[in-house]
Formats: structure tokens, C-alpha cells, sequence
């Protein structure tokens, strides 16, 4: 399975971005689907993810109200409003060994390349 993540970009403090990604096979439409970022000198953190059917979205903290996770079979999205400088990071999308959600990079079969996200202030 491959995964291949787009829509990344320079933007400034307060404005909005929308990632996509999608799964090569149809092996991604019966599992758990999630996004991940990684910044600079940072591990990789978990930002959102949503089960198999496209319900039960689950976030981080940092994210909730401002990010919104969907998905359309094998390929998932994240809408990013209120973009802030601590959300530069590249972000990755990621297949789930199960078909619900986790937070957890071990439940996590599949990786995509990234695509960088920058905020400026």
C-alpha cells in the first residue's frame, strides 16, 4: 500500500489548509485512517484520526475545534482552520491495523511521505 499525502504550504497565522491523501490499494478503506506531524528536533505526534466507515473522529488537544478529519473510502483529508505558527510541522497520513482509531504510531501499518505544512506568524 502506498500513500500519497498533498496540499501542504507557506501560509500565514489564521489561515486555512487542506491535506489529502490517499491509499493506493483498497486495503485503506477497511482500516482506521490518521494524520501525524512531525516539527524540527520534535517526535512525531498524533493530530487526528477516524475509524474505517469515516465516523468516531478522535483529535489532540492542540487541534480540536480548529482541525476536522474526513474521509471517502481509501483516501482521508484534514481541514486546517486557524492555522498557528506551532502547527509547522510535516504531516503524515497513516493506515490503521484495526478499523478504529488510535493515537498511537504502533497501530499505525502504513506511512505516507509527508507534506510540509509552514505557518508563519
Amino acid at each position: 500500500v502506498q500513500l500519497q499525502a498533498s496540499g501542504g504550504g507557506l501560509v500565514q497565522a489564521g489561515d486555512s489548509l487542506r491535506l489529502s491523501c490517499t491509499a493506493s490499494r483498497r486495503t485503506g478503506s477497511n482500516n482506521a485512517m490518521g494524520w501525524f506531524r512531525q516539527a524540527p528536533g520534535k517526535e512525531r505526534e498524533f493530530v487526528a484520526a477516524i475509524d474505517w466507515r469515516g465516523g468516531n473522529p478522535i483529535y489532540a488537544d492542540s487541534v480540536k475545534g480548529r482541525f476536522t478529519i474526513s474521509r471517502d473510502n481509501a483516501a482521508v483529508y484534514l481541514q486546517m482552520d486557524s492555522l498557528e505558527p506551532e502547527d509547522t510541522a510535516a504531516y503524515y497520513c497513516a493506515v490503521a491495523l484495526r478499523p478504529v482509531p488510535s493515537t498511537t504510531t504502533s497501530n499505525y501499518r502504513y506511512w505516507g511521505q509527508g507534506t510540509l505544512v509552514t505557518v508563519s506568524s
